[in-house]
């Protein structure tokens, strides 16, 4: 098994699409990258604690390549806009790829040289050693599917499921 930690604006979203995926065998919202121990979802959302709102994706890569679950990533967030994804703004919804070894730091450049043929040079993502990751509370986890009827649901992250699913479709779970 294979785990990585990325950011990527809002955690829901990530979590939606990840959750579909063939070969994932767990999604974890959580918080990573700032100063603050043990940071609850509100600190995070004042944007002074340093964290990014990041998922922790474990997966098989028999059964889905690593690369896929990166160009995944690319594709539903705009990784050119720092520290905001549509109406979220601040550092928290910033794209950042948290590696834990020399292989995933390698694999997450080459994702982003892949991801500029998309998006061209301007891309912002950052890679950075993981130092800790926060799990957020039990309310931020599974959101979409806890909570499909909110508008945040309706409205942003059922298009991104739509758009990866539309490109990623052989590595879609059955519904």
């Amino acid at each position: 098994m294979t785990t990585y930690t990325l950011a990527g604006g809002c955690f829901w979203c990530l979590d939606a699409v990840y959750r579909r995926m063939k070969g994932v065998t767990s999604v974890l919202s959580g918080y990573s990258g700032g100063e603050v121990d043990n940071p609850t979802y509100e600190q995070v959302s004042t944007g002074t604690t340093g964290h990014a709102e990041a998922v922790q994706i474990t997966f098989d890569e028999t059964v889905i390549p690593a690369d896929t679950i990166l160009d995944i990533f690319f594709l539903i967030h705009d990784p050119t806009t720092p520290n905001r994804q549509g109406n979220d703004v601040g550092p928290q919804y910033r794209s950042m790829m948290f590696y834990v070894n020399d292989s995933q730091h390698q694999k997450f450049n080459q994702a982003i040289e892949r991801a500029k043929t998309h998006w061209g040079n301007t891309i912002v993502t950052k890679i950075a050693k993981l130092n800790k990751f926060y799990p957020a509370d039990d309310e931020h986890q599974d959101y979409f599917n806890k909570t499909p009827e909110s508008s945040y649901c309706q409205i942003v992250i059922a298009p991104k499921i739509i758009k990866a699913r539309s490109a990623y479709t052989k590595w879609f779970k059955e519904d």
